[in-house]
């Protein structure tokens, strides 16, 4: 559980830093780590789907936030 939790969140930090190169620079850089593969690029921003979802789930399921009020 704990080791899911931690992919999903690196596979996001790692999107969210090529959106940021992207929306400064203009240069896409996950085509670039996808070799310009278009079905590598759109598994990749599937996963960040799933990775979204899973964090949603995990925050409403196991609340880790609850105790820090």
């Amino acid at each position: 559980m704990k080791l899911t939790t931690i992919i999903c969140c690196s596979v996001l930090i790692f999107l969210g830093l090529c959106a940021t190169v992207y929306a400064l620079f203009g240069f896409d850089l996950l085509w670039v780590v996808c070799f310009g593969n278009l079905t590598a690029y759109r598994s990749i921003m599937s996963l960040a789907g799933v990775g979204a979802l899973w964090l949603l789930f995990w925050l409403i399921a196991f609340r880790p936030t609850k105790y820090l009020s």
